[in-house]
This record gives C-alpha cells, structure tokens and sequence, in this order.
C-alpha cells in the first residue's frame, strides 16, 4: 500500500501573458477550478502510474464545504481510498496559481483544513514492512514526523518531498527528518533552502544533495527540472536519471507526479535508478497540459 498523508486543495488556476511584478495587476480572461494540494497531487500521481496494481490511500482533512465534498469525489474516481480524510470546521485548502506564457508559475496557497491534520487519524491504520508512506510540508510538520516514526516503526518506508521549503527550517527539525525519511526528495531551490539551515549557504542542487545526505541517513533524490534527478546516498555514492526534452505548457503539477510515480515505481519494486527514471519522465510528460492532477499522466502513457 501507499498512504498519502498531507494536504488536500482546490486550485484555481489562470493563464497570463507574464507573471506580475509588485504593485501590479494583470488581466487574465478566465479561471478554472482543478482539485490540487501537493499531498493529493502525490496520491493522483501514484494511483494513475499504478492503476490498481498497488492500492493508494489519502489522509487528510478537508472542510465541511463544496470544495471539500469535491476533493473527496475527485479522489474516489482516482481509485484512491478516501476513508482516512478528516472532515473540520476550517474551510478546505485553496491555492491560487497564475501561470505565464512560458509555462513558469507563481502559486498561493491558503493551508485552512491543511492545518489541523492530525497524525492520529492513522491510529487504526495499521502498517506492515511493503508499505510506503509520502509526506509533504503543506501540513503540520510535528504530525508528519508522528506519522513518520508510525510507518518507520513498521518496517515500512518513507518518502518525504521537503516542498514547500520552510523558510525558517530549524536545524533540529531537518535532521530529525533525514533520520526518519528513507527518501528525501527535493528540487533545486528545497535543497539549497535545506544546506543553508545546516550552516552551508550557495550550494547547487547536486552539491546540497551530498552534503544532505551526508548528515544522516536517508537517501537525498534532487529533481533538476529538464536535467533529470540525481540520488545521493549516506556512503557518498550517487545515481542519476535523465528526463526527455519537451517544451513545457505548465509546470505547477511536475514536482508532484515525480513524487508520485517515485512513490508507485518502488511500490512494485522497481529498484531506486529505474524509478526515478519513470518518475523523470512521468514529470515531463505533466507539463504538457495546463494543471496539476488533470496534466498527470496514466500508467499506459508513462510505460509507452
């Protein structure tokens, strides 16, 4: 099984001629309502690379709303098990996300139900050693790590994807999740955001990677965009994957199909350079359409 646990939203989504500067307004001519949330992305990802194969489950929380009640639909046509989805009084997440003519974007995103996902929805979620558990940082960090040490109590493996990056990453709390994470996967601006809250400042990705994964023990996957992903390992020995060369038209959901199918390749036992080389390009394949779940592509597609 793969569990999800993270957040759930509903983008909404604008095309634009360029991004706007501050202080400035731009006009776009509509908007579109597309469910999204990186922990939600993750699970659409994994399931659609899967296609039963493997099962998928969510836990998250969402609101008592329209937004919600569509996240939840959304979800179960996916395939995904929705019985870990915690309902709370907050609004269900919101991200608003304008993307430019060159497929580059600027997102928003207003945590609400994200916020008070709790780990012990997954108290009577028992876990066994073939499972994976993905966690993302659009939730409560201190119940992620709870949920964490649950799958790692297991025997069961942890992916988590350090996006969005905190601004102020604590020290300890980076350390306490390369001792838990058995992947830790980040892209260019998440791993240099990691290396400075070790002390190690202007680092590229595939430095930042090895002194990561230097500094304990998960292995550190680093997404490079149209240059692939390299893996670093704690003993110093690293891996690579390529990505196919394509002309992007939005690249909001990459990141998450990449972690997805990352996820859904090592459930069925792919070994770590051959998944990260169908995640590469599974991701690539995404920027193909405008959105994040609706640009992901289906198990057919990515293994053609």
């Amino acid at each position: 099984m793969i569990l999800v646990f993270g957040s759930i939203n509903i983008d909404l989504v604008t095309r634009v001629s360029a991004l706007p500067r501050p202080g400035e307004t731009v006009l776009a001519d509509s908007y579109r309502t597309l469910p999204g949330g990186k922990g939600a992305n993750q699970a659409v990802a994994a399931a659609r690379a899967l296609e039963g194969q493997v099962p998928v489950r969510m836990a998250g929380a969402v609101g008592r709303d329209g937004f919600g009640a569509l996240a939840r639909e959304t979800l179960g046509r996916e395939g995904i098990a929705t019985d870990l989805l915690q309902e709370v009084a907050e609004a269900t997440g919101c991200a608003f996300i304008q993307v430019d003519d060159g497929g580059e974007n600027v997102i928003t995103v207003a945590g609400g139900a994200n916020r008070l996902l709790a780990a012990s929805v997954l108290n009577n979620a028992p876990f066994t050693p073939a499972d994976i558990l993905v966690l993302q940082l659009e939730t409560p960090l201190a119940e992620s790590l709870k949920a964490a040490a649950l799958m790692r109590a297991a025997g069961g493996r942890v992916i988590l994807n350090l996006a969005p990056a905190p601004p102020d990453l604590a020290a300890a709390d980076l350390r306490r999740i390369l001792d838990l994470a058995n992947l830790l996967v980040v892209n260019e601006h998440e791993a240099a955001a990691a290396a400075g809250s070790l002390g190690r400042q202007g680092l590229n990705a595939r430095d930042a990677a090895r002194m990561l994964a230097s500094a304990g023990a998960a292995t550190v996957v680093a997404t490079l965009g149209p240059d692939g992903a390299i893996a670093a390992a704690a003993d110093g020995t690293h891996i690579g994957a390529a990505s196919p060369r394509i002309v992007p038209v939005d690249t909001t959901g990459a990141g998450d199909t990449f972690v997805g199918v990352l996820a859904a390749s090592l459930a069925e036992g792919l070994a770590l350079q051959p998944a990260m080389e169908r995640a590469c390009k599974a991701a690539a394949l995404a920027c193909l359409a405008l959105g994040a779940q609706s640009a992901m592509p289906r198990r057919k597609t990515i293994l053609g």
